[in-house]
């Protein structure tokens, strides 16, 4: 059973082992999706130091690839440019100018890429004004108009005598209220030029920068090599799971087989009216074991009572050999006897796969001699 148990913790773990050998491995949320490298990582399949701070990715539910910028501003990751070192994102709400509000790039590895950028300051309006080329449509409030009017502009030109300043919005394109995606570059930590050479960009030993490393060759045979290896291990598992289920069929079946035997001689043998316990009774009988006669290798003598004036010798058989043979041949023999010179058999415990005799105790000294020889 212990070789199947360790088969089976094999089995179950293996995969994992395996992937810990290169768990920054290249991966992607679908199969259209972008492929996630250096600097970026997939936070819940990959370890820290597969990635850069600020650059965690993540799997939604739609196997979309998704950025988290500060604060809790989440985008889905149409493309990544990694030679441009460029990142082109969209709002899965349709609503972009909405997420600019708790938007804070200072806060983040990220940045607007165009130049040059502007401060805007958003009116909520319950009239129509002549600001028309900056009303927008999103963020949209009931019954009034939005607009984003740039910090450049003079606002006494506007009349905003019927609007509520609500918000202010600091460092963006001009163009960024008629966009739906957003387009941000970085540039710690440079990878372009290990890009561009075809190589691998890591973080270096001391994790203070990068490091630029060749990328595995790949050979025509390789292939069919991990084709035959595939195909040599599942082979191997498989004729591995056949042996170890076989053991724990083979196993069962033997041990139910001694079980059926020695119960068939203990049918045949009630004639003789001999006693049989249950091991709780021979727990009893020997006060939980608390008094040792004697100790060999068949088994432990302790001493027993069957009442005030009854005592008896417990001999607890150890883990049987073959398949009981032993223990009906004591029983067979030593229950048969009824002689002045002969310790008698009392009774017996077969209970499941625990086997115990109890002997008449005989004092001064004669009862562990004879013990110890039956059955020897």
């Amino acid at each position: 059973m212990s070789i199947f148990i360790c088969y089976m913790f094999f089995l179950l773990f293996s995969p994992l082992l395996i992937a810990g050998l290169d768990d920054c491995t290249t991966t992607r949320c679908s199969k259209l999706g972008p492929i996630i490298r250096f600097p970026f990582r997939n936070k819940f399949l990959q370890p820290e130091h597969c990635g850069y701070p600020g650059f965690n990715l993540y799997c939604n539910e739609s196997n979309e690839t998704v950025l988290e910028l500060p604060f809790s501003v989440k985008l889905v990751v149409k493309k990544i440019d990694y030679v441009s070192q460029k990142i082109h994102l969209y709002d899965p709400d349709g609503c972009l100018p909405q997420k600019l509000l708790y938007l804070n790039l200072s806060a983040s590895p990220f940045h607007f890429f165009e130049n040059p950028l502007y401060d805007y300051v958003l009116f909520n309006c319950s009239a129509t004004n002549r600001a028309m080329d900056y009303i927008i449509h999103c963020p949209a409030v009931a019954g009034y108009q939005v607009y984003a009017i740039p910090s450049y502009s003079f606002t006494d030109e506007y009349p905003l005598t019927a609007c509520k300043k609500i918000h202010e919005i600091s460092l963006v394109p001009w163009n960024i209220f008629d966009q739906k995606d957003l387009h941000l570059k970085w540039s710690e930590p440079y990878c372009g030029h290990c890009e561009v050479q075809g190589k691998i960009c890591s973080l270096d030993t001391n994790k203070s920068g990068t490091q630029c490393t060749s990328k595995p060759k790949i050979h025509r045979s390789e292939p069919r090599r991990d084709l035959i290896a595939g195909g040599t291990i599942g082979a191997f598992l498989s004729v591995g799971t056949l042996v170890a289920l076989y053991y724990v069929y083979s196993s069962s079946r033997i041990k139910k087989e001694n079980q059926a035997t020695i119960e068939k001689f203990l049918e045949d043998y009630r004639a003789l009216k001999p006693t049989r316990f249950s091991y709780a009774e021979i727990r009893k009988i020997t006060n939980q074991f608390s008094e040792k006669l004697g100790e060999g290798g068949y088994g432990t003598v302790y001493k027993g009572k069957l009442s005030n004036e009854i005592f008896v010798a417990v001999k607890v058989l150890n883990n049987f050999k073959g398949n009981g043979e032993e223990f009906i041949i004591e029983v067979g023999t030593i229950g048969r006897i009824h002689h002045v010179n002969v310790v008698r058999l009392v009774g017996f415990c077969a209970d499941g796969f625990r086997r115990a005799l109890v002997y008449e105790f005989l004092p001064n000294d004669s009862l562990e001699k004879f013990i110890f020889r039956a059955g020897s």
